[in-house]
């Protein structure tokens, strides 16, 4: 049984009044549905609001959903709307977001310089993402991190494969030129 007729076989026990199938449910993509809030937010009590959200509109719209689709498709893009939703909320209620310390922290547990040389990138590319729309983390995010297809992305943001491609790829020309201007401003710092 794959994926996808996990989630419709828990679907359809959700349907017949199975409770403890609500929980499994949101076991299995609790930690995406963060992830994918997280990226678009960067501030964790937020991310865990969106998906707390998500889960509670996926079950106020079982009804709607098409058994034929792929549900991490139609939940990702619940979760996904309702980050961005969030993000304009935080930019008419603040000029400035905060950023969320924690998704900065180094660990320092890690003695090893791969470690440390693995961590410090992650760092660096996670500042970077901060300071993209909330549209190129999203494409970058979903393709790159997530691995998500073009066709899914085009289902969950509903663009087309061959627009999401060409945002895809101008998202990783703005990453790149925003870690040069870091990689840049490091080295001012240094002299």
């Amino acid at each position: 049984m794959n994926d996808n007729q996990k989630d419709i076989n828990i679907l359809n026990r959700i349907r017949s009044g199975d409770k403890s199938a609500y929980k499994e449910l949101i076991n299995r993509h609790k930690d995406y549905a963060f992830t994918v809030a997280f990226r678009i937010l960067n501030n964790q009590e937020d991310a865990e609001e969106v998906a707390q959200d998500a889960f509670m509109q996926v079950f106020g719209a079982l009804k709607s959903f098409n058994a034929e689709s792929k549900f991490t498709t139609w939940f990702y893009r619940i979760v996904f709307n309702a980050a961005l939703m969030q993000k304009r909320k935080n930019k008419v209620e603040s000029v400035e977001i905060d950023s969320s310390s924690e998704a900065f922290q180094v660990s320092h547990s890690s003695d090893s310089a791969v470690d440390l040389q693995k961590n410090e990138r992650k760092n660096a590319i996670q500042k970077a993402l901060q300071n993209l729309s909330a549209d190129d983390t999203a494409m970058i995010t979903l393709f790159y991190l997530k691995e998500l297809s073009l066709e899914e992305i085009s289902e969950i943001t509903k663009i087309s494969a061959e627009t999401a491609k060409v945002k895809i790829y101008r998202a990783r020309k703005r990453l790149a030129e925003e870690m040069k201007k870091m990689l840049k401003d490091e080295v001012k710092s240094l002299l």
